[in-house]
C-alpha cells in the first residue's frame, strides 16, 4: 500500500509502499477514502513540540474509510462499516477522566498519526473502541475534516458556555475557523470573524458571520470593542500576538478559549485585567467520541457546511507548504 512515511523532522515526507498492517484482536483494518491535513501533522512531521513522535511513523488523524477486516476479539463494529479514525486513537476506558466523560484527558491516551500510524495511508489500522461511524450520506471527504477540525472546535465553543445572543469572536477563520464560526451560530451566538485575508472573510460572511475583522488593515481589539466586545473568543491562529489581542477583545465575565498550539508555547497574560474583568481562561482539547458522533449528525441534518479542497497523496509535502503560507481556502483533503 502507499502511505506517507516521517523519516525524519528535517526531511520531507516520502510517498512509499509499505506493507498493509494486520489488525491486532482489539482493531481494525481500515480502508481509507479520504484522510484530512491538520495543522498538528505538520507539527508532528517538523517535531516541533516537546514530546516529539517515535521515527519513521505515518501521520494524519482525519481518516475517512470503510472497514475490511476485524481483530479476532473486536464486537460491536462490522465489515463494511464507514468510520472515521480521530486523533484520540486509543484512551484507559478506566481512569477518573475516562470514567467520566473526559477521555481526551486520559494520560494513558495515544493518539493517531503521532503515537500511531495515521490516516495519510491507502490503509491503516485502529481501535474498534475509538473508531466513530460515520452517517450515511455524509461523504468521506467532508467527513475528514469534521474528524478533528469539526470536533475541536465542537468542542471549544461548548466549552465556552457561549449562550444565545452572546458575541462570539473566531480568530482564525480556516479549516478549523469556518467550523467554529458555524457552531457558534448554531449555540445561538452572533459572530466575529477575524482574519488577515479577504477571502476568508468573504467565507466568513457567507457562512453567516454578523461582522467581520481583517487584523491586517485594522486593530482587531479596536474594531471587536466598537462592536461592544466579545463575550467569547475561540483562538484558532497559531501566533501569541493573536492569543493577546483575543483576551483584550473580551467584554467583561468574557471567556478566552485558547485551541490553537503555538510553537514558542507562551502567551502574555494581563493579572490585572483578568482578574478586575473576571476573565476566564479556557484550555480546549480536541472533543471525545461522543461529541464527534454530534458533530457528524448535524452535518448529516444540513447544518453545517465543510469547505475543503482534494489532494493526491504524493502532493503531501506542497500541500505543507500550502498551509504553513495560509493560502488554502479552508481544509486540505488526501483521496485515497
Amino acid at each position: 500500500m502507499r502511505a506517507a512515511v516521517v523519516t525524519g523532522f528535517d526531511r520531507p515526507v516520502e510517498v512509499r509502499e509499505v506493507p498493509v498492517p494486520e489488525p491486532e484482536p482489539f482493531q481494525v483494518l481500515v480502508r481509507i477514502e479520504a484522510s484530512g491535513l491538520c495543522h498538528t501533522d505538520i507539527h508532528a512531521a517538523h517535531g516541533d513540540w516537546p514530546v516529539k513522535p517515535a521515527l519513521p511513523f505515518t501521520p494524519g488523524h482525519e481518516g475517512v474509510g470503510v472497514i475490511e477486516k476485524l481483530g479476532s476479539a473486536v464486537t460491536g463494529r462490522t465489515v463494511g462499516e464507514r468510520v472515521a479514525i480521530p486523533w484520540l486513537g486509543y484512551a484507559c476506558g478506566v481512569c477518573a477522566y475516562c470514567v467520566s466523560g473526559r477521555e481526551t484527558l486520559c494520560a494513558s491516551q495515544q493518539n493517531t498519526g503521532y503515537a500511531l500510524d495515521g490516516g495519510h495511508a491507502e490503509y491503516a489500522v485502529a481501535h474498534a473502541a475509538y473508531v466513530v461511524p460515520v452517517p450515511d450520506g455524509v461523504p468521506p471527504a467532508e467527513a475528514a475534516p469534521l474528524t478533528c477540525a469539526g470536533v475541536t472546535t465542537y468542542k471549544a465553543v461548548k466549552v465556552s458556555g457561549l449562550r444565545p445572543a452572546e458575541c462570539a469572536a473566531i480568530f482564525g477563520i480556516g479549516g478549523l475557523g469556518h467550523l467554529a464560526q458555524q457552531y457558534a451560530q448554531i449555540f445561538g451566538g452572533r459572530t466575529i470573524a477575524v482574519d488577515v485575508t479577504e477571502d476568508k472573510l468573504r467565507l466568513a460572511r457567507d457562512l453567516g458571520a454578523a461582522h467581520t475583522v481583517n487584523a491586517a488593515a485594522e486593530d482587531p481589539v479596536a474594531a471587536i470593542r466598537g462592536l461592544g466586545g466579545a463575550d467569547v473568543a475561540v483562538v484558532l491562529a497559531a501566533n501569541p500576538r493573536v492569543l493577546e489581542q483575543a483576551h483584550a477583545s473580551l467584554r467583561r465575565g468574557g471567556r478566552l478559549v485558547l485551541v490553537s498550539l503555538p510553537k514558542d508555547n507562551t502567551m502574555s497574560l494581563p493579572v490585572f485585567e483578568t482578574v478586575l474583568g473576571g476573565i476566564s481562561v479556557i484550555g480546549s482539547i480536541v472533543g471525545t467520541r461522543a461529541d464527534l458522533a454530534e458533530v457528524f449528525q448535524l452535518h448529516a441534518q444540513g447544518r453545517t457546511k465543510v469547505v475543503y479542497e482534494t489532494r493526491k497523496l504524493e502532493e503531501i509535502n506542497q500541500s505543507f507548504d500550502d498551509v504553513l503560507a495560509g493560502t488554502v481556502p479552508a481544509r486540505l483533503v488526501f483521496e485515497l
